[in-house]
Protein backbone atom coordinates (compact mmCIF):
# COMPACT_ATOMS: atom_id res chain seq x y z
CA UNK A 1 0.00 0.00 0.00
CA UNK A 2 1.36 3.44 -0.93
CA UNK A 3 2.29 5.90 1.77
CA UNK A 4 0.24 9.11 1.73
CA UNK A 5 2.28 12.23 1.02
CA UNK A 6 2.98 14.54 3.92
CA UNK A 7 1.42 18.00 3.99
CA UNK A 8 3.22 21.14 5.12
CA UNK A 9 1.22 23.20 7.63
CA UNK A 10 1.83 26.94 7.90
CA UNK A 11 0.04 29.99 9.27
CA UNK A 12 -0.64 33.25 7.50
CA UNK A 13 -2.98 36.17 7.00
CA UNK A 14 -5.63 36.77 4.34
CA UNK A 15 -4.75 39.84 2.29
CA UNK A 16 -7.44 39.72 -0.42
CA UNK A 17 -10.71 37.91 -1.01
CA UNK A 18 -11.09 36.45 -4.51
CA UNK A 19 -14.08 34.74 -6.10
CA UNK A 20 -15.09 31.08 -5.71
CA UNK A 21 -14.05 30.94 -2.03
CA UNK A 22 -10.42 31.64 -2.85
CA UNK A 23 -8.13 34.04 -1.02
CA UNK A 24 -4.72 35.63 -1.48
CA UNK A 25 -2.57 34.86 1.57
CA UNK A 26 0.69 36.13 3.01
CA UNK A 27 2.41 33.48 5.10
CA UNK A 28 4.45 34.26 8.21
CA UNK A 29 7.69 33.73 6.27
CA UNK A 30 6.67 36.43 3.72
CA UNK A 31 5.64 34.08 0.89
CA UNK A 32 2.43 35.02 -0.98
CA UNK A 33 0.08 32.35 -2.30
CA UNK A 34 -3.51 31.47 -3.23
CA UNK A 35 -5.60 29.59 -0.71
CA UNK A 36 -8.94 27.84 -1.14
CA UNK A 37 -11.33 26.68 1.55
CA UNK A 38 -11.28 23.05 2.65
CA UNK A 39 -14.34 20.82 2.64
CA UNK A 40 -15.41 21.35 6.25
CA UNK A 41 -14.90 25.10 5.94
CA UNK A 42 -17.34 25.06 2.99
CA UNK A 43 -19.75 22.65 4.68
CA UNK A 44 -20.15 24.74 7.84
CA UNK A 45 -19.95 28.04 5.90
CA UNK A 46 -17.08 29.51 7.92
CA UNK A 47 -16.73 33.13 6.86
CA UNK A 48 -13.31 34.65 6.35
CA UNK A 49 -12.35 38.25 5.68
CA UNK A 50 -9.11 40.05 4.81
CA UNK A 51 -7.04 40.38 7.98
CA UNK A 52 -8.04 36.99 9.43
CA UNK A 53 -5.29 34.59 10.49
CA UNK A 54 -5.57 31.07 9.02
CA UNK A 55 -3.79 27.71 9.03
CA UNK A 56 -2.93 26.38 5.56
CA UNK A 57 -1.93 22.93 4.29
CA UNK A 58 0.54 22.92 1.39
CA UNK A 59 1.62 20.13 -0.88
CA UNK A 60 5.41 19.77 -1.19
CA UNK A 61 4.95 19.76 -4.99
CA UNK A 62 3.05 23.06 -5.35
CA UNK A 63 3.89 25.82 -2.88
CA UNK A 64 1.81 28.49 -4.65
CA UNK A 65 -1.58 26.96 -3.76
CA UNK A 66 -2.84 25.71 -0.44
CA UNK A 67 -5.92 24.55 1.38
CA UNK A 68 -7.24 26.65 4.27
CA UNK A 69 -8.11 24.20 7.03
CA UNK A 70 -8.63 26.42 10.11
CA UNK A 71 -9.44 30.04 10.90
CA UNK A 72 -7.46 31.28 13.88
CA UNK A 73 -8.79 33.89 16.27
Amino acid sequence: MAVKEEKIEMEGEITESLRNRMFRLRLDNGHEMIGYTAGRMKRYRIRMLPGDRVRVELSPYDLDRGRIVYRLR
